[in-house]
Parts: structure tokens; sequence; C-alpha cells
């Protein structure tokens, strides 16, 4: 006869399955997405795509609070029946963190602006620490559980079987190869291939390497000043504002994001020029542009994948004041801006050029720009994305088309404004 039981368990059994199974893809989608959206070399490759698989990131990630919060109200029973196993206990206990850290971090990021600068930079590192972490264990968790394929009595989340020979709860026993054992909702091997097969590919890939090489000088702890490979002199001399710096010091961490390897400079190859459709071409040396009368801002810098720094102290010059400098023509409508890199650009509408806040910087919190961060001259825009404040910044070209940035060309907005920016 059918204990009354019995349909309750076979039910329990069959959603933690499901969830399990729902976990595990969401996970491994978020993971390598994850990882392909911070790596330098697919940022490269993936082009305007890489803006869709943001948004499609942050759409699985909100996914995924589906089946965490459908465990949780599980997770009572469920732990009663790891009663005894404390390394599956373990096990459950750090996949929780794990998603939970995953999604909290993650929803931070999502609503930077609401949660600031602090808030946001730390979910940032948790949320990166976590992918690296997570994804070798959810590889490891999939190899090593093949033993589970073969003695399915060790399964914690199995459904029970509806039979008159089934066991009462927490008891253990082989299930009977023709019992009505409702099979799991995906093939363990094949997410273990692909876990496998995807996650080694990427985690061992040039996002790795990449990772390896530039990232380990983590935000928060990287000293830029020490690490600056610039090599110019005289080193510029902070006005009064700066030191100490007027904005009363940085809020937040820079992260490093390149399309190159980062470049440095020294007197022997660093210039500075204006051209294009000008009155006069302007060109300096180091020991003559350190000599330009500067201003001093306070403003907030913003980047398109999600961080803030406020309250920076720059010192430079107003880009219009060098406009002034050397006169544009009446045919000129765009303000061209060439990185030292040699190979990244950008551009500014004359009237963008011209907003009060846009400026060629030198100094940051009274100290030179290191190269890690765009030194020793680059272009600030606060009203717009870090993409249009062209680091290693050394000629503007006045001309008379459009022009089409290097990130533009890949899927990002020509104009690029953020929320609530005075626009012109």
């Amino acid at each position: 006869m059918k204990k009354p039981w019995a349909g309750i368990r076979k039910g329990y059994g069959k959603k933690l399955v499901s969830i399990h199974a729902w976990n595990a893809w969401l996970v491994l989608l978020l993971s390598i997405s994850g990882l392909l959206l911070v790596g330098g070399f697919w940022r490269e490759v993936l082009g305007e795509g890489r803006v869709w698989l943001k948004w499609a990131h942050i759409a699985v990630g909100l996914v995924l609070l589906i089946p965490v919060v459908y465990y949780l109200l599980l997770a009572a029973k469920h732990w009663k029946r790891l009663a005894g196993k404390p390394s599956q206990k373990a096990n459950v206990v750090f996949v929780l963190v794990l998603l939970v850290g995953w999604i909290l971090s993650g929803l931070v990021l999502w609503q930077f602006r609401l949660a600031g600068p602090k808030a946001a930079n730390a979910a940032l590192l948790i949320h990166d620490l976590l992918t690296w972490v997570g994804l070798p264990v959810i590889i490891y968790h999939s190899i090593t559980r093949t033993k589970w394929l073969k003695e399915p009595q060790k399964r914690s989340i199995r459904p029970e079987p509806n039979t008159a020979g089934e066991k009462a709860p927490g008891e253990v026993g082989r299930s009977h190869p023709d019992s009505s054992e409702p099979q799991p909702v995906y093939s363990r091997r094949g997410f273990i291939k692909i876990a496998v097969g995807a996650g080694l590919a990427v985690t061992l890939g040039p996002t790795f390497v990449r990772w390896i090489g530039k990232s380990l000088q983590l935000p928060g702890t990287a000293d830029y000043l020490a690490d600056n490979a610039n090599r110019l002199l005289p080193e510029p001399v902070p006005s009064a504002k700066s030191v100490p710096p007027v904005g009363g010091g940085a809020e937040g961490n820079f992260r490093v994001y390149t399309v190159t390897d980062i470049p440095a400079f020294d007197n022997t190859n660093w210039s500075f020029t204006i051209d294009g459709l000008v009155d006069k071409k302007l060109s300096w040396n180091w020991e003559q542009f350190v000599q330009l009368q500067r201003e001093v801002q306070v403003s907030d810098f913003h980047c398109v994948t999600g961080w803030s720094v406020y309250k920076n102290t720059w010192e430079g010059i107003p880009l219009s004041k060098l406009l002034d400098m050397a006169g544009v023509q009446t045919k000129a409508v765009m303000v061209k801006l060439y990185s030292g890199d040699g190979v990244y650009t950008d551009s500014l509408t004359l009237e963008q050029a011209r907003m009060e806040d846009i400026m060629v910087a030198v100094m940051h919190d009274g100290k030179p720009i290191p190269n890690q961060l765009g030194g020793p001259v680059r272009l600030i825009t606060p009203q717009m994305y870090a993409y249009k404040s062209v680091k290693w910044l050394n000629r503007i070209e006045l001309i008379e088309e459009e022009h089409i940035g290097y990130w533009e060309q890949r899927g990002y907005d020509i104009d690029a404004w953020i929320p609530g920016a005075k626009r012109v």
C-alpha cells in the first residue's frame, strides 16, 4: 500500500533536482560571460557584442534569483536529509555563499549610481574574485561528482522512488534499475563536458593570462605612483589647490582597462601637438608643456562598465583654452583625439570640447598621472563615460568630418553622456 508521505517526498526530490540543474547552468553562463566581460582581450574581440553580452549577463543574474529563493524555501527539509553528512553540508553552505555573494554584488553593480562609490568598487572586486574562485570550483565539482552517476544512493537531492519497497526518510538504499524514479532534467555527463571544456578554455585562455599579468594589481591595493613607468622631467609642480587636494582626495579605485600594452614615456619620446584645421599648428615637448598655465577642478570619473571614482582633483589645461591658442578655423566641426598607444582615438564636437570641465589633465590629487592611469597627459570628460577620456593623449586634430572612435566602432554610443549630464 502506498504510504501517505511518498508523493510529498517524490515531489520534493524532483524540485531539488530541478533547482540543482537550473543553478548549474545559470552559474556556468554567468561565470563564462563574466570572464569575457572583464577580459581586455575579449573586450576587443567582442566589439559591439560586448554591450549585448553585458545586458544578457545582468538578465541571467536576475533569473538566478528564482532558483536560489526557491531553494531557500526548501532548505530546511534538505538540511535534515544531510544529517551525518558534514562534507555535503559544507558544500551546500559554500555554494549558497557563492551564489548570494554573486547576486548581491551584482545587484550593487547593476544599480551602481544608487549604491555610491565605496559600495560599487567593493562589489566589483568581490564579484570578480567570486568568479575566479567560483568557476574552478564548479569545474572541480563537476569532475569529482562523476561518482554521483554511479552511486545514486549518495544523491542527497534525488527524487524518492514511488514503489512499495521505498525507504523511509533518512534511510539509505540503492534504487532498483526498474524503479519509477524520474530521470534528472539534464544529462550530468553532458554538463560535465560543457563545464570542463568551456570553463577551462576561458579560464586558461587569454582572459586568465591577461588577468594574472595585470589584474593582480587589485583595486584599492595598487600603488600606481610606485609603479609609474613614465620618466619625464621636470615633474609638474602642483598648485596650492592640489596639495592637499581641494576635493579631499578621490573616493573609489580606478580599474585599469586597455586595448594595448600600457605605454611608457620619457623626455625623448613624448610630445604634444595640435594641428588640422587650425590657424597655428602647436607642438610642445615635455619641458615646454609642463610650463603651461594649469587650472584645478574637482569632478567624478565614471566608467561605462559600472564603477566610478568620485571627488577627483584634476590639474591641467582646459581643452577650450588649448583650442583658442591654436585658433580653430570655421570649417572645423570635430575635435579628434589621439592616444600615445598608437591605436586608440575618439572625438568630441566643438561644442562638447568647449565645455568648461573638459580638461587636458597633467595631475591627479596633486601627483603626476602615472602611465597605468593614462599619464603623463590624459583627457578628462566628467559628463561623459570614460571611454571618451582618452589616455596618453598626445595629439589633437581639428577636422571637418565626423570621426567614429575606437569603442564607438565596436558598438558604444557616440555621445557618451552619463545620466543627468549637463549636455550642450
